[in-house]
């Protein structure tokens, strides 16, 4: 039982769900409220067949002995874990030990959870690519590529992406970045996973295919890029009265590229970290493919 900030929420249990309101009140029962405060578990039984515990609301004999666990993270109190017997005095000779162990196990694959339901919300689509954010690929896009023992991650940059921003117009960069991203979604496969990572930066992850295995294609595919033309609207003086002319020109994109190797089951983030590192640190005229 988690409490995410209005109610307290049944996460997961075996218990009927006609008992499920009142194991998700179990806070304000004054029995347990002691365990909340000093974070101690809290044993309850019954000592007679007809008697009932002080929490149930009805079917007497439902439980007779119950074990109430709350639940911290950092010292903050966040639900607990109730667990229930049809027996009297059934966990008079538990180790309290083994049960803190699963306790806290319970509280990691919270910890878990919490961190995948915060990705999922933070995943945003990008306005001008129409791509997903990189988040995406840390949630149902990695489930894709851990389909696969290896595959290939690809980062790419629009070198130029800034520079069109400053001297043309931002309408123009995100024309660029419009067309540039239409283009590379036509080309590639659905089981591969196309993500705008951070500005001028792009993801391609190619799930279950080896870097040589893309080499060629990411070679045409960058020349074909590059060949866009990308149109600039413009405004010129044209002549000593300073009335205004708008004139039409093209820009071309430019892409460096660069590739690595994912294992199954490894730090999607950390290569990804490595790629950008990379990128970052290239020269700004650099217009590669490179693997590292």
């Amino acid at each position: 039982m988690v409490f995410d900030g209005t109610e307290y929420v049944v996460k997961a249990s075996n218990v009927d769900k006609k008992h499920w309101d009142t194991l998700r009140n179990l806070q304000s029962e004054e029995i347990f409220k002691d365990s909340i405060t000093t974070t101690k578990p809290k044993y309850v039984t019954v000592n007679k067949e007809e008697e009932r515990l002080p929490y149930q609301k009805m079917e007497f004999g439902r439980a007779k002995s119950a074990m109430f666990f709350p639940l911290y993270i950092d010292n903050v109190y966040i639900g607990y874990w109730i667990i229930e017997s049809g027996r009297m005095h059934a966990f008079d000779h538990v180790d309290t030990t083994i049960l803190e162990v699963v306790k806290e196990n319970i509280i990691s694959i919270f910890k878990i959870v919490s961190y995948q339901n915060i990705i999922e919300s933070i995943t945003r689509k990008d306005l001008y690519s129409d791509l997903k954010s990189s988040e995406y690929l840390y949630e149902k896009g990695r489930h894709v590529i851990d389909n696969y023992t290896t595959s290939t991650i690809c980062m790419f940059k629009i070198t130029n992406l800034e520079k069109t921003n400053k001297i043309v117009n931002r309408d123009t960069g995100n024309q660029m970045i419009i067309d540039i991203c239409d283009y590379i979604k036509d080309k590639l496969s659905s089981e591969y996973i196309f993500v705008r990572h951070m500005g001028p930066k792009f993801v391609v992850a190619f799930s279950g295919i080896e870097i040589d295995g893309v080499i060629e294609f990411l070679n045409d595919l960058k020349t074909e890029v590059e060949n866009l033309e990308v149109e600039d609207v413009i405004a010129v003086e044209e002549n000593e009265r300073s009335e205004k002319k708008k004139k039409v020109v093209m820009t071309h994109p430019k892409l460096n590229f660069v590739l690595t190797t994912y294992y199954k089951g490894t730090a999607l983030e950390a290569v990804l970290k490595k790629l950008e590192e990379y990128l970052d640190a290239a020269e700004e005229n650099e217009s590669d493919i490179n693997k590292i």
